[in-house]
């Protein structure tokens, strides 16, 4: 099949209607079928130096694995990208590809960049959906050992690269299930469990890695047990960034404030869309969502399918929310409302202590601050209050002390969070981190390329 190159226009894909998707909790983008996917592969011009290759954290073969995509060869576009991803399904769903791969597209320049995304995706699908045609790639074994603290995207990519390396792996989980932010952050709409996430993981157990879940590190095994008394050779702690923030105005130990990550770990882990569960949920009709990043829009956005009136409340303008472009138009097709340059001062309850409003404030965007984003600031008397009976805080987490508390010799930053070089390489030999545990809440596609990156290391360390 000839490369067409911008002759042809993006391929459009297929979403749910959006006044019915804000009712359920099924996936909103429907994906390609084969044909769309081989025709939106043609307009990739095969760049000699691919720029979105360097865009990768991962620097997945994007030209290689399009190409084939391009020639129907469906199996090798997803052996290509096995090289260098463990969650190909998973990231076709939820990376910012507009600001990465897709944003450095030749293709970006004079017309739409390539769907490298939603192919991505399309070829993930098809090889869970064809997992046993596909061999498990054989390693020496080493006879090292290493324990992962986590199986969120950094646990499971580091994991896997470990295992294909020849590595006993063991991944320790504190919950009930793997996959971390994956199962218990991403709402269902965006990121399907049992269909995508679950499979995903399988296909790392497949490698050899073992996961054990219900074990909490730093209460019921710490580090230094799993080094001394275990037996294992090095460890990895991609426990990720859960320990949510509050802004620490009056009301918020008010009966309906909670964190997003609460919200969303309840609603995800004990399914609240599905009746026949009894999901302890906070019954609200009207709830403010607190925040501009993709977590606030998952948050709001969950509420809304829940049945409740459901707003943002975000300090800056919609031109500095950090959140994804299309999940802000998603939301806003959903009925989500939207108040802008409109900051909390203190949240309101009644007579038995529960939530019954939000006094904020008007801003106003001053100079740009560090992040080159304009400075919000009050504009004097212009208080105003929102009805509601929930207030839901999204405003970022930092790592959960537990355990820094429990494992002498990590240093971390004044937020919390563990010091590591680039290779994630700690302050003590033979305990390496990555992802969200050192950066703070990032994205998947971040952690995953840390944990690539700290697998590699740790090969070098063990083989020293």
């Amino acid at each position: 099949m000839a490369i067409k190159g911008n002759k042809i226009p993006r391929t459009p894909v297929r979403e749910q209607n959006p006044q019915v998707r804000a009712t359920n909790f099924e996936e909103v983008c429907l994906g390609y079928n084969a044909e769309e996917a081989m025709l939106e592969a043609t307009r990739c011009l095969q760049c000699p130096r691919p720029r979105c290759v360097q865009a990768c954290p991962v620097g997945i073969n994007i030209p290689g694995f399009v190409g084939h995509l391009a020639e129907g060869d469906i199996k090798g576009a997803a052996e290509i990208i096995g090289l260098d991803s463990a969650l190909p399904s998973v990231c076709g769903r939820v990376c910012p590809q507009e600001t990465q791969c897709e944003g450095s597209c030749v293709l970006g320049i004079k017309s739409e960049p390539l769907a490298i995304g939603k192919l991505e995706r399309f070829t993930g699908d098809w090889k869970i959906e064809h997992a046993d045609e596909f061999e498990v790639p054989a390693a020496t074994p080493t006879g090292k050992r290493v324990a992962v603290i986590g199986s969120g995207p950094a646990g499971l990519a580091c994991a896997g690269d470990l295992a294909r390396l020849g590595h006993e792996v063991t991944i320790f989980e504190a919950l009930h299930k793997a996959g971390g932010v994956l199962v218990y952050g991403i709402p269902e709409f965006r990121l399907p469990k049992e269909r995508i996430v679950a499979k995903e993981v399988e296909a790392v157990k497949r490698l050899g890695v073992k996961i054990e879940t219900d074990v909490i590190v730093g209460r019921t095994m710490t580090i230094d047990g799993l080094l001394d008394e275990e037996g294992f050779d090095a460890v990895f702690i991609g426990s990720g960034a859960g320990l949510p923030r509050f802004m620490g105005i009056p009301g918020e130990n008010l009966n309906g404030v909670f964190s997003a990550n609460e919200m969303l770990t309840r609603a995800n882990l004990m399914h609240a869309w599905d009746d026949s569960y009894d999901t302890p949920l906070y019954d609200a009709r009207s709830i403010v969502v607190v925040g501009g990043g993709n977590v606030a829009m998952d948050a709001v956005r969950t509420a809304k399918r829940l049945g409740a009136d459901a707003s943002i409340v975000y300090r800056r303008s919609e031109a500095e929310l950090p959140a994804r472009v299309e999940e802000v138009h998603h939301a806003k097709e959903e009925g989500i409302n939207f108040h802008m340059l409109t900051n909390p001062v203190r949240i309101i309850g009644d007579e038995q202590g529960k939530v019954i409003g939000m006094e904020c404030v008007r801003m106003e965007l001053g100079e740009p601050d560090e992040s080159g984003r304009r400075s919000p600031r009050e504009v004097p008397g212009s208080n105003f209050v929102i009805d509601c009976d929930e207030v839901i805080m999204a405003l970022g987490t930092s790592p959960n002390p537990l355990i820094k508390d429990t494992t002498a010799g990590l240093d971390v930053t004044r937020r919390g969070c563990l010091v590591a070089d680039e290779d994630g390489a700690t302050t003590r030999p033979g305990i390496f981190a990555g992802g969200d545990a050192v950066t703070g809440a990032a994205t998947v596609i971040l952690a995953m390329g840390a944990g690539r990156r700290a697998a590699a290391a740790i090969d070098r360390y063990l083989k020293a």
